[in-house]
């Protein structure tokens, strides 16, 4: 079966339509229907049911996911460790958010790399979406993510808990919204939260939904902004920054997205290794 089909058809099933599909591959929507008809053909079984508001899956179309997940995982694993030279028995592929990486990544590669010393590490950096598309796809092994979506035969387990401040390059700012204030998108769950802290502030006139960018410009330009304790603590402590007194402050946990069926034993070390840096820093802080 052409692993481009099974791609489409769990892009369908991410999106719930085909216009959305055809995006995130970067297709047409006629080469999207296309693929799907071949695949209903080869199948004999319909496996979504087109409207108005996208495309249903059928149960056949329900019970066909695990499947086309398992497809293009064991084609991403076969053509990565094929690839792999002499010295190594493995390849093992890490994505994570790019703020989780300096406090959780970067002290877990060194680790795994004494840990399992035959397995070679692949490292990358995205957003909570195109990280669980990865997943999906195969092309990941392990998401460190704020924002996972559930997925058939993934485990999503929290990792920790970040601690979102409001800091300013003013050290007389005492409330959020003042002038220069960068208003950082970090997800649904603090969109949630911030609206029901702040229902009367007005739209901001800077919103970044990267927070490095976010700290960057009020670094470069001044202002204020919401940002895990950890990732501005090196600031405060330079005096770069400024926490606000007496403004709430928001929780956003981190998580750790894996896959149920994998039982070797590297894999399962991988994922204690995270438990176990996430832990170490827990006794540190």
């Amino acid at each position: 079966m052409d692993i481009e089909i099974a791609r489409t058809f769990l892009a369908i099933m991410d999106c719930g339509n085909f216009v959305g599909a055809a995006q995130q591959l970067n297709l047409t929507q006629s080469t999207i229907s296309l693929r799907v008809r071949n695949l209903e053909d080869t199948l004999g079984r319909a496996l979504f049911v087109r409207n108005k508001s996208g495309a249903t899956p059928t149960s056949a179309g329900i019970l066909f996911q695990k499947y086309a997940l398992t497809l293009v995982k064991t084609w991403e694993q076969a053509r990565q460790e094929v690839s792999l030279p002499d010295e190594f028995s493995g390849v093992l592929t890490i994505g994570g958010q790019l703020t989780l990486w300096d406090n959780l990544i970067l002290k877990w590669i060194p680790w795994m790399q004494s840990a399992v010393p035959d397995f070679a590490i692949r490292a990358e950096v995205g957003l909570s979406e195109g990280l669980m598309r990865r997943l999906s796809d195969g092309l990941l092994d392990i998401g460190v993510m704020y924002s996972p979506l559930s997925r058939p035969g993934m485990v999503i387990e929290e990792l920790f808990n970040e601690t979102l401040v409001l800091v300013s390059s003013d050290k007389k700012c005492r409330n959020v919204g003042e002038d220069g204030y960068v208003y950082v998108d970090w997800g649904p769950d603090f969109r949630a939260n911030y609206s029901a802290a702040f229902p009367d502030l007005s739209a901001p006139a800077l919103t970044v939904s990267h927070a490095p960018l976010g700290l960057q410009h009020i670094l470069e330009n001044g202002g204020s902004g919401y940002f895990p304790l950890r990732f501005v603590n090196s600031h405060v402590k330079k005096n770069q920054l400024f926490l606000v007194p007496k403004s709430p402050t928001f929780s956003r946990p981190a998580y750790v997205v894996y896959f149920a069926d994998r039982t070797d034993e590297e894999y399962k070390t991988a994922i204690q290794g995270l438990k176990y840096i996430v832990s170490v820093n827990s006794e540190n802080s």
